[in-house]
């Protein structure tokens, strides 16, 4: 869905996507701080529950499979409101479209602090990934309409700053916490980062000029390319992606917490760790790997290694942590990479690259909130982490399948299939 808008946009003349000649170097700086704030905003709200999941648990009573809900609800809302944001962005505007999810998130951040109540956090989590869904949406169509000529360092800088949210949530919540003496208090902390993405993004306004990016009216959808076996392909592999980065959000620290002896301080601050490295290797693994044509020999290595990391998880999660956590954020920061690449090396044209990315954006969004709530299942029915963290080895394993399948031949004969 993110991508079409980004193609539309793309599509216009050229004088309507180039950044404004006029624009000084201090004032093209303060736009991409705007955005990076913007995007380190997308996902503290999610990855500060990790740490804090046995204390949640606790306090509400909650089992291994009711507080992966807090993790779930976000992460479907976070797909199911994608139709919402293109919306918003043809009625109102990229600018304001953006502005409004980031004080959705702000205000439904804030609100968690109000009560332990279960129902209460459910909504709320249900109202951050509302929020996520509006500003994530549309904010790499913002890259593509002001940062045309120069989209691969300004999208590097957007990624950089999801991958820093979410690690610096991850391993500040627990301190947080313990300062506060309350786990509503901590989360509801991060409203404060959201308060000033949103001052940024507002005082940015005339330096984006999204105004002349053209009538957000044109941002219109097509449909799914549901008959394509190349579109499959790569949603299968967008959908395990998704599905093992919120399982490791979501259950990484509990598991290093309940199976391997951590404390929940030292569980936030290896899943912290975990995260910066992920960061690098989005950044490294790519341009390690070049702009070869063939892109199987990049993602089996990367999901061979992220394999290997639950696996050993699974297996030995107390002794051998240290190395899982290398392989995992190694291994799938830059498989996250690689896959978010796929819809666009594998298309013929922008169209088609929309159309795949919003397949894999739905599909993949959809299997990302199912995992959470099958490993929790699984830790309710058998006391550990051991199964669950065994089928997300699987789920990594079985990725080669459709991997295999993406040689270049078989792109090239795909991408004038009619149905693709």
């Amino acid at each position: 869905m993110e991508v079409q808008l980004v193609s539309e946009i793309q599509d216009r003349p050229k004088v309507t996507t180039a950044a404004p000649p006029r624009q000084t170097r201090n004032t093209l700086g303060f736009t991409v701080i705007a955005l990076f704030v913007a995007a380190v905003n997308l996902r503290p709200a999610i990855a500060a529950l990790s740490p804090l999941v046995d204390r949640i648990r606790t306090d509400l009573g909650l089992s291994a499979t009711e507080a992966s809900l807090l993790t779930t609800i976000p992460t479907l809302a976070m797909g199911l409101c994608a139709p919402l944001a293109v919306t918003v962005g043809r009625r109102w505007g990229l600018h304001r479209g953006v502005q409004l999810g980031l004080a959705v998130v702000g205000l439904a951040t804030a609100a968690r602090g109000l009560s332990q109540s279960a129902w209460l956090q459910l909504v709320c989590a249900a109202a951050v990934g509302m929020g996520i869904a509006l500003s994530q949406t549309l904010l790499p169509a913002v890259v593509k309409a002001r940062f045309a000529d120069r989209p691969g360092l300004v999208t590097g800088i957007y990624t950089t700053g999801l991958g820093l949210g979410g690690a610096v949530a991850a391993g500040v919540s627990t301190p947080l916490a313990d300062a506060f003496e309350s786990w509503p208090a901590a989360l509801a902390c991060w409203a404060v980062l959201a308060v000033a993405g949103l001052v940024l993004w507002s005082a940015a306004k005339g330096s984006l000029q999204l105004e002349q990016a053209g009538d957000p009216r044109r941002i219109v959808t097509s449909g799914l390319p549901w008959r394509s076996p190349l579109a499959w392909r790569i949603t299968a592999v967008s959908a395990g992606n998704s599905a093992l980065y919120y399982c490791e959000l979501a259950w990484i620290a509990p598991l290093l917490h309940d199976d391997g002896g951590r404390s929940e301080s030292q569980a936030g601050l290896m899943l912290t760790t975990m995260i910066a490295i992920q960061v690098a290797a989005m950044l490294a693994v790519p341009a390690l790997h070049g702009e070869r044509q063939d892109r199987r020999a990049g993602l089996a290595a990367t999901t061979v290694l992220t394999a290997i990391g639950f696996l050993g998880f699974a297996l030995s999660p107390g002794a051998g942590a240290w190395l899982w956590i290398v392989a995992i954020g190694v291994g799938h920061g830059g498989l996250f990479t690689l896959v978010m690449t796929l819809p666009v090396a594998a298309s013929r044209d922008a169209t088609q690259a929309g159309r795949f990315s919003a397949m894999a954006f739905f599909i993949g969004y959809a299997c990302a909130a199912a995992g959470p709530v099958v490993v929790g299942g699984l830790r309710d029915a058998t006391g550990d982490f051991q199964l669950g963290f065994g089928l997300l080895a699987a789920v990594a394993t079985l990725m080669l399948l459709p991997i295999a399948r993406l040689s270049p031949r078989r792109i090239a004969q795909a991408q004038h299939h009619p149905s693709a």
